[in-house]
């Protein structure tokens, strides 16, 4: 079985803009700068939001057009993912979880 890369799942209000929903904020560039590294990097990056419809489109265009960010997979596993484990769960598999209301759990 082939090794999986590094899948990271990225919120968009609150982790990658200021939280304005259904507006959108500032960008937190250095949060944008960290992910095109990561990406860089070979890491898999899938965006991981509650938005939908208007408000997803608005969010994609905004990430593409104005900062270069192209996602891997929104709000679904990565197809890699899905084949290696035969299985396409509910929950976003990923290797880390970018949210500002993470809290890490120990």
């Amino acid at each position: 079985m082939e090794k999986l890369c590094k899948v990271i799942a990225v919120d968009f209000d609150g982790t990658l803009c200021v939280n304005r929903y259904p507006l959108i904020g500032k960008p937190k560039k250095r949060i944008i700068r960290r992910i095109l590294k990561e990406q860089s990097k070979g890491a898999k990056i899938i965006l991981w939001t509650c938005r939908n419809g208007d408000t997803l489109k608005q969010a994609l265009t905004w990430c593409n057009h104005e900062h270069g960010l192209y996602f891997d997979a929104v709000n679904e596993n990565l197809p890699e993912q899905i084949k290696y484990f035969n299985n396409d769960c509910r929950k976003i598999g990923a290797n880390e979880y970018w949210d500002d209301k993470a809290r890490r759990v120990r």
